[in-house]
């Protein structure tokens, strides 16, 4: 049980990371193609005959649900080459591999990294590059997020339905490779609708209210304005925060379909007298994991038997 023990009776092989720090901003296409190989190389070598159907991203204090994996291997990202390394608090910084219930192969990110920690674009996205890679067919990506629709709670959970990219950026800008994904790809079902009504289904079997919304991206690593807030709403979004969306971009490029859970954390600035803190996040993701752990399990569950 937990981490660090083998798949398969399969043990951990040590790796010296041919990478050491933050990457060129631009490259090539095939460039991008062979780091990305060279990264899912690496982990096979590590997990040999191992291969995950399901990869998850788990954001700020989130990282937990990773924990419950069986047969575990954890890697961390520094042991990864290419691989950008977490810097903020609440991302352990750790790949974890492993079966859900026993039987579902699972490809875990504990912790994410963010263009304000200084990666550029494609660097952002790099990590579900390397997860769709390995072959899985879907992509769970899950975030503490500020609630804009004032009928938003701190602890609600938010089923992402859609997104508005505001972060000045996309992780394809460069030159493209068809071997990854099309120069134009197509982002009308980022979130695939029929893995949402998966976790519609999951959320009444275990009781859990669920909230949708639109999901809105901002470069950070400010929190927004009160004014920025009013705009945002304007525009639709429901739910603010400073991931996910270059994440969502590369599975669609790469054709791997997607579900996003926001955890809401905080309300956003002008709807709480309280000043605005990483350490809410902390503490709200920390205080509503059961309830998303038990969502995130059932929902696996339904989505293992649709794949």
């Amino acid at each position: 049980m937990g981490c660090d023990s083998d798949i398969d009776g399969v043990a951990e092989n040590s790796f010296s990371p041919a990478f050491a720090g933050i990457l060129p901003e631009t490259m090539g296409s095939s460039d991008l193609l062979s780091r990305v190989e060279a990264c899912a190389a690496t982990i096979r070598q590590r997990v040999p005959g191992f291969a995950p159907k399901v990869g998850l991203i788990l954001g700020s204090g989130l990282g937990a649900f990773a924990d419950s994996l069986t047969k575990s291997v954890s890697i961390p990202y520094a042991d990864l080459p290419d691989f950008p390394r977490s810097s903020v608090a609440g991302h352990a910084g750790k790949l974890v591999l492993g079966f859900h219930e026993g039987t579902l192969p699972v490809v875990t990110m504990q912790g994410r990294v963010h263009s304000y920690e200084g990666y550029a674009p494609w660097q952002v996205g790099f990590p579900a590059r390397v997860l769709c890679r390995l072959g899985i067919k879907a992509l769970v990506v899950t975030n503490a997020a500020g609630g804009i629709n004032t009928g938003f709670a701190v602890g609600d959970l938010m089923a992402i339905t859609d997104h508005l990219n505001l972060s000045g950026s996309n992780p394809l800008v460069g030159p493209n490779d068809e071997v990854l994904g099309p120069r134009f790809p197509d982002m009308s079902h980022a979130y695939d609708p029929g893995f949402l009504d998966l976790l519609r289904a999951a959320a009444k079997a275990e009781q859990v209210p669920l909230r949708e919304g639109v999901y809105v991206s901002l470069s950070g690593p400010s929190y927004e304005t009160p004014a920025e807030i009013r705009m945002l709403r304007t525009l639709g979004a429901d739910a603010v925060g400073m991931s996910t969306v270059p994440e969502v971009i590369v599975a669609a490029h790469m054709g791997v379909k997607v579900t996003g859970i926001s955890c809401i954390t905080n309300l956003a600035a002008g709807l709480s007298k309280q000043k605005l803190s990483h350490a809410e996040v902390s503490e709200t993701a920390d205080r509503v994991k059961d309830v998303f752990s038990r969502l995130l399990t059932r929902f696996l569950s339904n989505l293992g038997k649709s794949l």
